[in-house]
């Protein structure tokens, strides 16, 4: 499945091109509504992520002109905007988005929309279903299928949550999270767990990583990250 990601902020349109692309989705980052409308012409894409707020045009304006184009009224869009007021989430939907998500997101938020979005259009690519997930951060190779690790080539054996903990990180790769936002995605809304648990999970999950270990960085009185 290919992805148009039009966002003119060099930094979100890396953590989204670099979340699709940890998915098996293709992807193609634009910057500008010209550009958007320069790669159309060449190659038609099966979805689109699309900022409001671009440089050179208005989001709202692309997507009607979009609309118009017979061969773009069935592409889905779905808009990312720092614009949250109903008032600008209706008029997206009106325009012709198929769905609206507010600056700041989730990764997981952001890859459960586009999911939702590709099962209602139909579009999910064939490959992506043949294809087990894998994700990867350095020489840390996760086989999601199979729910193993390797580390430098290595099966390393992690409990349930050490894993869970891992993957969370890299599919958050260069976003510093913090204790609070991993307790609520690794262990639940409903734990009741004191953060010092992600503290003890981390320094379990470096021993096991070895040289790797080094890639999950502390960020002082904030959370963790890897990068």
């Amino acid at each position: 499945m290919l992805v148009y990601v039009v966002e003119d902020d060099p930094g979100i349109s890396e953590i989204e091109c670099y979340s699709l692309k940890s998915n098996n989705y293709k992807v193609k980052p634009l910057f500008t509504a010209e550009e958007l409308r320069k790669a159309i012409k060449d190659k038609i894409p099966d979805l689109i992520v699309l900022d409001i707020m671009l440089p050179d045009d208005d989001g709202i304006s692309v997507v009607e002109k979009l609309r118009k184009n017979e061969k773009m009224k069935k592409i889905p869009i779905i808009f990312v905007s720092a614009k949250s007021s109903e008032i600008e989430k209706v008029k997206g939907f009106d325009a012709g988005a198929d769905d609206y998500l507010t600056k700041p997101f989730g990764i997981m938020e952001f890859n459960s929309r586009i999911k939702a979005l590709a099962r209602r259009a139909g579009i999910e690519d064939c490959d992506n279903n043949k294809k087990k997930e894998y994700l990867s951060a350095g020489n840390i190779f996760i086989d999601e299928g199979k729910r193993e690790v390797y580390c430098n080539k290595e099966l390393i054996v992690l409990t349930y949550k050490e894993f869970e903990l891992l993957k969370y990180l890299i599919i958050n790769r260069g976003i510093v999270l913090s204790r609070d936002k991993i307790m609520e995605n690794v262990w639940g809304f409903d734990f009741q767990g004191e953060s010092r648990t992600v503290d003890m999970h981390i320094k379990t999950l470096r021993a096991k990583l070895g040289k790797e270990k080094e890639i999950i960085k502390t960020v002082r009185n904030v959370g963790y990250k890897i990068i």
